[in-house]
């Protein structure tokens, strides 16, 4: 009994939300765009996470498939722009080239680089030249995820002194709430607050990048 190959499943998805795409099939999907399910494309990803920290794995299971259903409908939706369609077959040939190209030392028999990031980064940089280091962040990331982007594309590239101070994760954690009870009693908005203090070390950064360029 022949065994089916890993990933013949995801035909099945790819079929079942063509049909619901489809002239007689559901109307709720077929109003859908990329504009009305980037709601739960970010709520579908946060279910994820909690799926991964608290829950079970039959949860994780069923989540990654609540979010991969995300992936398939956008790529549904676009193979219907009249102007620049693309299907979920280009995506996932643009996802594999990518892996492919950023990771020589598997694919091209280079040898592993030392410092794996570094490599990294130099590829991505000849796939989209960038004015700044910090561009490409998305500017809609929570506050705390942002700075931590930020802070990391600085510190990588010398712009940010590193911290070396050793902790734990419940230590982070308790500091973390220990500054939010702070921003509480004082009425601050601790989101706004690291909004704004993250833009103002951007700004500082983009402008030495600027000077030395």
């Amino acid at each position: 009994m022949s065994q089916s190959p890993p990933g013949s499943k995801l035909l099945d998805l790819v079929a079942v939300m063509d049909r619901l795409r489809s002239p007689g099939g559901c109307p709720w999907d077929a109003q859908q765009t990329h504009v009305s399910l980037l709601r739960y494309l970010v709520e579908e990803t946060y279910e994820v996470v909690d799926a991964v920290e608290n829950g079970t794995r039959a949860e994780l299971r069923d989540e990654l498939g609540d979010l991969l259903l995300q992936v398939v409908f956008h790529a549904r939706v676009a193979q219907e722009d009249p102007e620049e369609p693309f299907d979920v077959d280009d995506v996932a040939a643009a996802i594999v080239a990518k892996l492919e190209r950023r990771h020589p030392h598997v694919f091209a028999g280079e040898a592993v680089a030392e410092d794996l990031q570094a490599g990294w980064d130099a590829i991505k940089a000849t796939e989209k030249p960038r004015e700044s280091v910090l561009d490409g962040i998305p500017p809609g990331l929570p506050a705390l995820a942002r700075a931590d982007k930020v802070l990391g594309r600085l510190q990588r590239n010398g712009l940010d002194e590193p911290v070396s101070a050793q902790a734990t994760p419940e230590q982070v954690g308790e500091e973390l709430l220990a500054v939010v009870r702070r921003a509480h009693a004082a009425g601050v908005d601790p989101e706004a607050a690291l909004r704004t203090a993250t833009r103002e070390l951007e700004t500082a950064a983009r402008a030495r990048e600027r000077a030395a360029g």
